[in-house]
Parts: C-alpha cells; sequence; structure tokens
C-alpha cells in the first residue's frame, strides 16, 4: 500500500488527469493480454514527457516504491501484470514520431507509438518498419523492444534487436542512458542487445530509432495443404534447405484453419495443415523462389498448391492467419496462448507430442505459428469456468514449454517470460547462468524496484519447484534464504 504522503507527492508532478488511483479506473490495468493473471493496481500514472518520466523515477527511488512500465499492455506473459505497493507507469501517452528521416532510413519515435503506426507513416518514403507481431495494429514499439517482438517476417528480417539503431532510457534513480549509435557498430558493451527483451527489468525506454527497410519491388505467396500435421513440418525444414528464406513461413493445423475460415473466408482448404510460404524481393528473384517452393512443397507431399496470382489474393491468404487468434478465440470460453521456439528439424517430433499432451489433458490445442523460425504458438482451449481447467491448461502450457527444451529450444520466442513462464526459467537455465542474470539485473537495479519479481527467478524458486538438485539435504548457494 503507497502511503497518502507519497501519492501526494506524485500529483505534484503531473497533471491531475494523468494520475489515476480511484478503483473504477485502475480497473482497466488490472492485466495485460494474459487476463487469467490479475492484480489491481495500486495507481497509474500515464506521463505525457520524458521528463515527467524522469521525475517519477527519481520519487519512487527515493521512496524505495517499485515500478512497472507498460506500454499497450498486449503483452501476453503477464509481464506488465501490476505489483503490489508498486506504480504502473503507463507509456501509452508518448506516442509521437518525433522524425523519419528517408536517406538514412531510420525514425526516432516514442515508445507509446504502435507498430503498425510506423510503417503507415514511413509509406510516404515507400518505407517500412520489418517486425510485424500479429498484435501490431495496436502492440507499442516500447512493449516490442522489451519483449524483443517477432513476428512473421521475422525469418528474414530478423527480430526487433536487428532492427533498432539507438535507445533513449532511463535508470531506476532517473539517470538518461543514450545507447546504440547511428553508424552501423557502436563502440563498448552491447548494451542495445542487453535491454532489448529486458521486460522492463534494467531501465524505462522514452524512444527508439527504428530501422527502415525500402518496400520490396515484390511479394508473392504459396499456400500448400496437406494431409498430416508432420509432413507439414517437415516442408518447412525442406523449403529452407532448397537454399530459399522466405520472408514469411506460416503454419496452422485444422483446427487453426477451420476457425480462422469462419471467421475471414480467406478460401482456405480443408485440410491437416496449411503453410503460407511468401517471397519477396526483385521480380525474378521472386519468380525463381516461388518456382522452386512450389517444387519442394510438392516433393514434400503437399495435397495441394495455390499461387496468390493477385494483391488481393496475397491479402486474402494472410487475412486468416493474421486473423487466427481472434478466431480461434470463438472455439471456447477461454485460450491460453502459449509461446515456445524450437530448432526446425524437430517440427514433426513436437507437433506430434503436442497432440499426444492434448489428449492426455483433455484440451484442445490450436497450432497457428511462425514455421520457419520454429516459434509456436499453440492455443489451449479450456473454459475458465469449469473448475480446474484453468491450472490444467497452465500445466499442459508448462508441459508443452519444457518440450520446447527437451527439443533443443527455448520456452520463449517474443512473449517473454513475464509471470507465466518464470518457473521454466528454472528448466531452461542452471544455477550458474541464473546467478548471473541476477548479477546483471543488480549492477541496473540493486534494489531490484524495476518489474520486480518477473523474468528471472530466485535459486530457492527453482529449488521450490524441484527444478534444483538437492543433495542430502544441501543446497547450492546457502547464502540465499531459503524456503
Amino acid at each position: 500500500m503507497l502511503s497518502p504522503s507519497f501519492l501526494a507527492h506524485l500529483r505534484t508532478l503531473l497533471p491531475a488527469h494523468c494520475v489515476l488511483n480511484e478503483r473504477e479506473d485502475l480497473r482497466p490495468f488490472e492485466s495485460d493480454g494474459l487476463a487469467a493473471y490479475r492484480n489491481t493496481p495500486d495507481v497509474v500514472v500515464l506521463p505525457e514527457t520524458e521528463a515527467q518520466v524522469a521525475a517519477i523515477l527519481e520519487l519512487c527511488h527515493a521512496h524505495r516504491v517499485a515500478v512497472v512500465a507498460r506500454g499497450a499492455g498486449t503483452g501476453l506473459s503477464a509481464g506488465a501484470l501490476p505489483v503490489d505497493g508498486a506504480v504502473l507507469l503507463v507509456l501509452a501517452k508518448l506516442n509521437r514520431i518525433k522524425a523519419i528521416d528517408p536517406l538514412a532510413r531510420t525514425a526516432v519515435v516514442e515508445p507509446g507509438v504502435r507498430n503498425l503506426a510506423i510503417s503507415e507513416a514511413a509509406a510516404a518514403y515507400n518505407l517500412y518498419y520489418a517486425p510485424d507481431p500479429s498484435s501490431q495494429i495496436a502492440c507499442s514499439i516500447g512493449g516490442n523492444v522489451a519483449e524483443n517482438s517477432g513476428g512473421v517476417h521475422c525469418l528474414k528480417y530478423g527480430l526487433t534487436v536487428h532492427n533498432i539503431a539507438k535507445l533513449r532510457a532511463w535508470t531506476v534513480d532517473g539517470k538518461l542512458l543514450e545507447i546504440g549509435s547511428d553508424a552501423l557498430d557502436a563502440p563498448g558493451y552491447d548494451l542495445l542487445a542487453l535491454l532489448t527483451g529486458s521486460e522492463g527489468m534494467l531501465a524505462v525506454i522514452t524512444e527508439v530509432t527504428v530501422k527502415l527497410l525500402p518496400r520490396p519491388e515484390r511479394a508473392q505467396v504459396v499456400l500448400a495443404a496437406f494431409d498430416d500435421v508432420a509432413k507439414a513440418g517437415a516442408a518447412v525444414g525442406n523449403i529452407i534447405a532448397a537454399g530459399v528464406v522466405p520472408a514469411g513461413l506460416e503454419m496452422m493445423d485444422r483446427l487453426a484453419i477451420q476457425a480462422a475460415e469462419a471467421f475471414v473466408h480467406a478460401g482456405y482448404p480443408m485440410a491437416e495443415a496449411l503453410l503460407l510460404c511468401e517471397v519477396d524481393g526483385v521480380n525474378e528473384e521472386v519468380s525463381a523462389d516461388i518456382y522452386t517452393v512450389r517444387q519442394v512443397l510438392e516433393a514434400s507431399g503437399a495435397t495441394e498448391i495455390r499461387t496468390a496470382d493477385s494483391e488481393e489474393q496475397r491479402l486474402r491468404f494472410w487475412a486468416g492467419r493474421k486473423a487466427a487468434f481472434p478466431a480461434v478465440g470463438r472455439l471456447a470460453p477461454d485460450y491460453y496462448c502459449m509461446d515456445g521456439t524450437i530448432p526446425r528439424a524437430q517440427l514433426p517430433h513436437v507437433l506430434q507430442r503436442i497432440g499426444a499432451l492434448s489428449a492426455e489433458f483433455g484440451l484442445a490445442v490450436a497450432n497457428v505459428f511462425h514455421a520457419g523460425d520454429g516459434n509456436l504458438h499453440p492455443l489451449i482451449l479450456f473454459d475458465a469456468n469449469t473448475p480446474g481447467e484453468l491450472e490444467r491448461a497452465e500445466d499442459f502450457g508448462g508441459r508443452i514449454l519444457e518440450l520446447c527444451v527437451e527439443a533443443g529450444g527455448t520456452i520463449t520466442g517474443e512473449h517473454g517470460v513475464g509471470l507465466e513462464k518464470i518457473k521454466q526459467m528454472c528448466a531452461q537455465f542452471a544455477a550458474p547462468e541464473l546467478t548471473r542474470f541476477h548479477d546483471v539485473k543488480a549492477a541496473f537495479d540493486p534494489e531490484r524496484l524495476l518489474n520486480p519479481g518477473k523474468a528471472v527467478p530466485e535459486l530457492h524458486r527453482c529449488a521450490e519447484w524441484g527444478a534444483m538438485h538437492v543433495h542430502a539435504g544441501q543446497l547450492p548457494h546457502p547464502e540465499l534464504p531459503r524456503f
């Protein structure tokens, strides 16, 4: 509980309409996109300037009050979940595009700018911003940096970390960090990469310089249907092995296809699995790649292959994939979206194992994901009103993440760890790695005031969960407080 004196001081830093602490005003901020996790914040602040952000951080640091930064609230791992006794720092009002430089192919934007708004603004120069999460119409660039978001086109063009040049960020005690460079490389430690994907635990971002790309001369999509999910999974690796680097390579299973077709009428054939493979570039390059992709798909056992013959058809094919998440939401009262990444060669095995786990847990799952980079998004269907189903869905999701680790992959692709996957961090990393993560955190935030309790588990938590070896009653790191 925040003290009245602290709240009174906080109100002196901001206009009255930028400080919310009435219960009905706080309710919209009690969760991010993972609505199964909820906690009403003590107070919400919505600064309108960078100077206000710095002042809020200085005040919170002086009073040892925790701060949770939040962008558009579309995150899917409870990374922006409010923490008791903390200030929820919402950056949505910092939403200005400050500059676009068509010669340098960069844009300088505030963290609350929507992902899609960058490409819309850059279109006047025939440029665009490549990372495109499915939520790009709503998610903000500050959140994309915090989670190192990807999207359909990250297979060819990289994740957020590969598409930004500079950051302005503020430390927990209100000091400015200017990180990165306008040049190709920057001297010193690569703090730009360190802050990207740090989930609001190291600093608060107030400005991002993003890289822009010229729009390709031509883009074309091939759609392929399969009578077996494993065949479709194998075809993904075959396309890459043939030397084609698609701009996007996405996969949907039968349940996701049915949901998307009923929702947007994309013209999809009914099949056990569907691949969408987009290639882009200059005209001759695209023609050659389309030919190769079709040859590979035929050899991989596709039962039907269609090539979009117009821009309208290309967009219709993508409309179904882009709408798959809301479409699956019509199949059950609730779904739980997982996010793990595996080596492409493991796709057939892991998809079959997810099917077996679905039967074991008695919960249906729709698979729609970035197949080219092995980033899975199983959507576990459940009904939160049925006692025990949410817990069963969470256990099912945890088993999928552990399966990803067993297959040589990771527990996250683009959604971050947040609170959702903190247990599985103990399966992903051993004590030495986790200890180094805590050291990095301590270098930026020794009192653990920024987004506390997220992303990196305490070692005793791993021991409680059974993910740390205990021999003869002796735990490693005896200096740590125990349960």
